[in-house]
């Protein structure tokens, strides 16, 4: 039986608080990748993290244009998702797609697959589950730097509570009560927004939202995804 899985590495992963490319967990994170005994099709959809978020700051100094300030997440979540490429080596797909077209035609190289955003209004996680929704993906893991979906900002509130299941009702609730926007602007991270909660609702995709900042918790869940870790999402 066919088995797929996508896995959305936050940007915010990608680098030190200083800014700079983390090597050592970008390596980690592939060595563990490369050793698959479970899924038939991998495809990596990455983030564009705190370089994305300077970009896009930059180019509201100069314009209020967010179609342009989208397309500059873009490209740099493109650009982030090539970091992986040449560390994977052999296993991975040497281009990054652009397109669900292109996407196809990389799957059908049997290669792990890396890539970034895909067109303007869309969050790279909004992007991850519609490539789960195109995979027919078992699973979709969203690696982020908090421990899952909490009721309020755990960075900010030492009492905030993580939850261990939500159904998709119980999380757009959760949304529409931790924010007054519908849509994510371009460079603001939100792990779901109403957009990408749209498309989860359509796709019908089990999510597991785990802490990318130690990977600890993903090895568990690669060596064995019934761990009872992070957020499960179902319908």
């Amino acid at each position: 039986m066919t088995k797929n899985i996508v896995i959305k590495f936050g940007g915010s992963l990608l680098f030190s608080e200083g800014g700079t490319i983390n090597y050592e967990k970008i390596t980690e994170f592939c060595d563990l990748i490369k050793n698959n005994k479970n899924y038939d099709s991998i495809v990596i959809v990455c983030g564009g993290g705190s370089i994305a978020r300077q970009y896009i700051n930059a180019i509201r100094e100069f314009t209020h244009n967010e179609i342009l300030c989208d397309m500059i997440g873009i490209d740099i979540s493109r650009i982030n998702s090539r970091l992986m490429v040449p560390n994977l080596k052999e296993y991975a797909y040497p281009q990054v797609p652009k397109s669900f077209e292109e996407l196809a035609v990389a799957l059908n190289s049997s290669k792990i697959v890396i890539m970034g955003g895909l067109q303007p209004g869309q969050s790279t996680t909004s992007v991850a589950i519609q490539v789960a929704e195109f995979l027919k993906a078992e699973r979709l893991v969203i690696l982020t730097d908090v421990d899952g979906i909490y009721d309020k900002d755990p960075k900010m509130f030492e009492d905030a509570k993580l939850f261990r299941e939500l159904n998709y009702d119980s999380l757009q609730k959760l949304i529409l009560e931790m924010s007054e926007d519908t849509q994510a602007a371009a460079g603001e991270y939100r792990i779901f927004d109403a957009v990408s909660l749209q498309i989860l609702k359509r796709s019908n995709v089990v999510v597991s939202v785990i802490s990318g900042s130690n990977l600890d918790q993903f090895k568990k869940f690669w060596i064995n995804e019934e761990v009872n870790i992070g957020t499960t999402i179902t319908k």
